[in-house]
């Protein structure tokens, strides 16, 4: 279910089994893979941030698609029993508008195309379209292998499964149309999670990193790196929360949102070089 396992090896060792219970895997699972190494490859900007505000956020919501159009929010969320697709208030936190995924779903990505949303689900091969203003379901639809991450660059749809491959999707049909494979300098980088289309470049989660890549759509090459380290506190962390992911851009503002999977906080910031 893609819920990350804790860095720490004595926290591993003291809460393992009753974190293997809670995401429904069994004592024979594979761990989750090691976070990538984080390599500084010449020529790939480095970048940190700056919180403008912080905003509440559904600390039950485990976040999976999160997108502004018209200044509206829409948010994504995961999980067996409780995927859905949201319109929330940014100043509450708040669902002001909420449709729930059946059981057998687990919600992953979303991204607005006119006036429709597509949502993508996890490892059942479906994905559903939704009437923006309604959310009423227009169609469903399927794919091969995973859905993570979705965005729309303004002619094609950009989808990700977990891999080093990220995948182009007619936004009329959902045919794909082509694929692309994404490197910093000689290395892979797979994961790719949520992703968020803003000024002509992909900005992308990397799942159980706290940085996010933003990459060239023609080649596919990392063109920056933003390191999103220490957004939530200790307390905060020590409380459940998963990993980071989440990325919205608001057009009026030219800001950032920022959000996890199960994080008490959206939050609001500016990019700033580093250097």
């Amino acid at each position: 279910m893609r819920r990350s396992i804790p860095g720490r090896l004595a926290l591993v060792l003291l809460v393992g089994s009753s974190l293997a219970v809670a995401c429904g895997a069994s004592s024979s699972a594979p761990p989750a893979p090691q976070a990538q190494a984080a390599a500084v490859v010449p020529g790939v900007e480095q970048y940190t941030y700056q919180i403008v505000r912080s905003h509440p956020h559904d600390p039950a919501s485990f976040t999976q698609g999160l997108t502004i159009a018209d200044g509206q929010v829409y948010e994504g969320t995961g999980l067996h029993g409780e995927s859905s697709l949201r319109r929330v208030d940014l100043q509450t936190g708040a669902a002001l508008q909420r449709i729930a995924l059946d059981s057998r779903y687990f919600g992953e990505g979303i991204a607005v195309v006119g006036d429709r949303i597509v949502q993508l689900t996890y490892q059942t091969g479906v994905g559903f379209v939704y009437d923006r203003k309604t959310f009423a379901t227009l169609k469903e639809f399927t794919y091969k292998g995973e859905g993570w991450g979705l965005t729309y660059d303004g002619q094609r749809l950009i989808m990700s499964d977990g891999t080093d491959t990220l995948r182009f999707w007619h936004p009329e049909t959902l045919e794909e149309v082509g694929r692309l494979r994404v490197r910093d300098g000689d290395t892979a980088i797979e994961r790719i999670n949520e992703l968020e289309f803003v000024d002509g470049a992909i900005y992308a989660n990397i799942w159980q990193e706290e940085r996010i890549a933003r990459i060239d759509p023609a080649t596919g090459v990392v063109t920056a790196w933003i390191d999103m380290s220490n957004l939530l506190t200790a307390t905060e962390r020590s409380r459940g929360v998963d990993v980071l992911n989440g990325i919205a851009h608001d057009p009026k503002t030219g800001h950032f949102l920022i959000t996890g999977k199960l994080w008490p906080w959206v939050f609001e910031v500016r990019f700033v070089k580093k250097g």
